[in-house]
């Protein structure tokens, strides 16, 4: 099942969020030897901070098996501040409709080979098919990612191809990095899903998540209880305008609580001081 976290829900799944680290640890420092800060057992780094969308897969079990960071390119985003030598001078992609997908990784010592539920190849689909039908729902269009070979082969054999590449591949410490675009499309999404067999939604509601999250955890880990949508989008509001610096922010906080009224209750703003 898939979930996607993001700042609306995060408060929800610190928990959840907290295993995707330490599997971005296993993965990118243990297993590949990425050159990553690791802290407490998992790999965190500044563009987390941004309030990126992470797409998160839970296996049967609960656990975190796989995983995504979607973040948007008109701020700070790894092709622009990390690998910007792979452009050779262009500049950077910076649009609205256009997001980066990195940090991909699956669990490989827990799943298995072949095509079944519990395998790489499927758990890889599922994240990518999760991620494309919620980029397309947020209105993206294209995703770029950075990649090396041999992703560059998983994609091209899962029907996940990228469509075109930017500037050229450049050797990045222990690898090769490379920028590829692709396009969020149905016609994508539909040719994943043929491929590895994915039929449904691939959604998890809030609670469904954290009931498979929380079923073979220990008992006294208290289950965060879950916080109506409206309510949500409410504490995100409130957030934004107690932490504004200045009039202006102030008033964009006030402004985006108006835009989003029709979703939310009709509680008040509440004033901070001058």
């Amino acid at each position: 099942m898939i979930i996607v976290v993001d700042a609306l829900n995060k408060h929800l799944f610190q928990d959840v969020l907290t295993e995707m680290y330490r599997l971005r640890a296993r993965v990118f420092q243990d297993r590949l030897g990425w050159e990553v800060t690791v802290r407490d057992g998992m790999e965190i780094d500044s563009f987390d901070a941004l309030n990126p969308a992470h797409v998160i897969c839970l296996d049967d079990d609960g656990d975190v098996v796989g995983c995504m960071r979607l973040l948007q390119t008109t701020g700070p985003h790894m092709l622009a501040d990390v690998f910007h030598s792979i452009l050779d001078g262009e500049p950077p992609l910076r649009s609205s409709s256009v997001w980066e997908a990195t940090r991909f990784c699956v669990d490989t010592k827990k799943l298995s080979g072949g095509k079944s539920r519990n395998s790489i190849s499927y758990v890889t689909s599922e994240v990518m098919a999760g991620a494309f039908e919620y980029a397309m729902k947020a209105g993206v269009t294209d995703a770029v990612a950075v990649i090396d070979p041999v992703m560059n082969r998983v994609l091209q054999r899962s029907n996940n191809a990228p469509y075109d590449y930017l500037g050229s591949a450049k050797p990045m410490g222990k690898v090769v990095a490379m920028a590829a675009l692709m396009d969020c499309t149905p016609e994508r999404v539909n040719a994943i899903r043929d491929f590895a067999g994915i039929s449904g939604d691939v959604f998890a509601t809030p609670e469904a998540a954290l009931d498979c999250f929380y079923r073979n955890r220990r008992p006294q880990t208290a289950k965060r209880a879950i916080t109506n949508p409206r309510t949500a989008l409410l504490q995100y509001c409130q957030e934004q305008y107690d932490s504004a610096d200045t009039p202006e922010e102030r008033a964009a906080a006030e402004a985006l609580r108006l835009e989003l009224s029709p979703l939310i209750d009709d509680a008040p703003v509440r004033r901070c001081q001058a």
